[in-house]
């Protein structure tokens, strides 16, 4: 589509329980649709300029899906502190809310990667459309309590071929019960995606784009 990606802005919002997110969204012409984008473990050097969420950033605008991006709370500067992915899901909640403000009438999706795809499957927004989670342990939080697994909007879970820590067939084992699920394979990736990002920004799009073509 190579729609104009459009500048990033610099922004930030505020949680449930009234912590300071930082937070960075790009809004592409003729937005078709929002992807809120959670990055990786704090603990372990995750933040919102991961090489994943970049990718993502930067490339879905140019298929009109605008992107908004943010620092869970105790990194770079979103205040408060690291929370075991409990209050994290607070801040994916504000950050799904803050996107439906930013453009109306359009579709919010969430796409999270490792520790933020546990986080932000966990959470859930009236105007959310649907769920992508990006080699998701599934195991930081507890699957079963996890939203996106009990409701009938469509989640995709992007399963890297070599994950160091959740292998694919797990991943199918541990979402059977999910309602409406599908699990793929990402092919010659590990957990961490170095040079194998492409295919994840594509498969996010077009799964984007097929929600809102139904719609």
């Amino acid at each position: 589509m190579n729609a104009d990606p459009g500048s990033a802005q610099i922004t930030n919002f505020q949680t449930s329980d009234g912590v300071t997110i930082e937070a960075e969204y790009r809004l592409s012409s003729n937005i078709r649709a929002i992807a809120v984008l959670s990055h990786p473990h704090p603990l372990y050097g995750g933040a919102m300029n991961n090489n994943v969420v970049q990718a993502l950033f930067d490339s879905l605008p140019l298929d009109a899906i605008g992107t908004l991006r943010y620092n869970f709370r105790g990194v770079g500067n979103s205040e408060g502190g690291h929370g075991d992915g409990r209050l994290e899901i607070l801040d994916s909640q504000a950050a799904f809310a803050f996107a439906s403000q930013l453009s109306d009438a359009v579709p919010v999706f969430s796409i999270g990667y490792s520790f933020g795809a546990d986080v932000s499957l966990s959470a859930d927004d009236s105007d959310l459309a649907g769920w992508i989670g990006i080699a998701s342990p599934l195991a930081l939080l507890e699957p079963k309590e996890m939203k996106a697994g009990k409701d009938q909007r469509p989640t995709l879970l992007l399963v890297p071929e070599n994950d160091q820590f959740r292998s694919i067939s797990d991943a199918h084992a541990i979402c059977e019960p999910w309602v409406a699920t599908t699990v793929e394979k990402v092919a010659q990736a590990d957990h961490f995606f170095l040079g194998v990002t492409q295919p994840v920004t594509e498969r996010a799009s077009s799964f984007i784009s097929e929600i809102i073509n139904q719609d």
